[in-house]
Formats: C-alpha cells, structure tokens, sequence
C-alpha cells in the first residue's frame, strides 16, 4: 500500500468513529477519493459548518447552530408542560424518532461516576431551573437502566424535590442495563406509556 501521509490521517481519523475500524475506514476512504467532487468537496464545506456554528444549548443540552435559537428550547409544536431526561443525544433522537414523546428534551450529556463525570459537569442545576421557569407539570426520567443511570435518576429526583413537578420514570420494557438509544420502538412505547410516578418520601 502506498503511504501518503494525508490517506493515513485520514483513515486513522475515520477508524476512531463508532462500529468502524481500519477496514472499514480504508474502503470509506477509497469511495471518498474516487467521489471527490461528488463527496468529498461537500463534505468539507459541511464540516467546516458544523465545527464553526454547532453547539451544545447551555439550557437543554441539545445540538443546536449559533445561527439561530435552540429548536428544542423553543419548540415550534407546542407549549409543552412535560421534559424528558435523557443522557445523550443519541437517546434523544431515539425516542423522537420513535414519535411516543410530545414535549421538551433535557440531555445530561453523560450520568454521574465517580471516575468519570462529576454532578457539575451535568445540566442538573438547568434542569431546576427550566422546569421552575416554565411551570413544568412532568419530568420523565429516561435514563439507561445501569447503576450509573439509576444513581443520576435518583439524584435528579432529590434536586427536584422542591418543585411542584411529578416526577417518573421509565418502567415495562425498560431491561436493567440496557441503554435507550439501543431499544427498539416498541420496547421504548411500552416503557413510556407505563412510567410510574416517583415518592419523594
């Protein structure tokens, strides 16, 4: 093979990405540099875009572009009265897809472990705030069913015992140790539609 430095960059670069490994990122690679007008030139204007204007929403922490106000923050179906808590955007776009939620999205980007997040890293403290500020009747908690989703459920329940928000979470067809962006539409509807309500007690 041919050592051209910006190939090898560029498939060490794409080898990094979920499901691909060298292989795979040297057959990408190819279809790309055989598709340079049709492929390549787009995707490097897009790129350029993407990493110029797309941000994480300091409110929401959904994706948003610095070119206009968050879609989720302001969603233009409705004046919603219920969040759903995810830990990713992944999970996000799983249960959007799935069309079982109408409302609000709040992402953590990430679940509390003691070797590799903190409680500040997390949007907790905007979460409080945005189901104070917008009278929020219902906060899904709809973390992975793992210790470290359950122990970040849990802590999100006691920083909303203040609020007049029912708290619940996600309960039939939610398997422990599963994570939602992996569930299948049909598990995901049988686990909202039988959420249960969360004692503060």
């Amino acid at each position: 093979m041919q050592n051209v430095n910006e190939i090898d960059e560029l498939i060490k670069i794409i080898s990094k990405l979920p499901g691909l490994g060298p292989k795979s990122a040297k057959r990408i690679v190819l279809k790309l540099i055989n598709n340079k007008d049709e492929l390549v030139k787009p995707m490097a204007n897009v790129l350029v875009q993407i990493y110029k204007n797309v941000t994480r929403c300091n409110s929401c922490g959904s994706l948003k572009s610095n070119l206009q106000d968050c879609v989720n923050c302001v969603n233009p179906k409705g004046n919603f009265k219920k969040i759903c808590v995810v830990e990713d955007i992944a999970d996000q776009w799983s249960i959007e897809n799935s069309n079982i939620f109408q409302g609000y999205f709040h992402i953590l980007g990430g679940t509390i472990s003691s070797s590799t997040q903190r409680k500040e890293d997390l949007l907790i403290n905007s979460l409080v705030e945005r189901v104070k500020r917008d009278d929020i009747e219902e906060v899904i908690l709809a973390t992975s069913a793992t210790v470290e989703g359950q122990t970040t459920a849990f802590y999100i329940q006691e920083s909303l015992k203040k609020t007049k928000a029912k708290i619940t979470r996600l309960a039939q067809g939610l398997p422990v140790g599963g994570e939602i962006e992996t569930l299948d539409d049909g598990t995901l509807f049988s686990a909202f539609k039988n959420r249960s309500e969360i004692n503060s007690s």
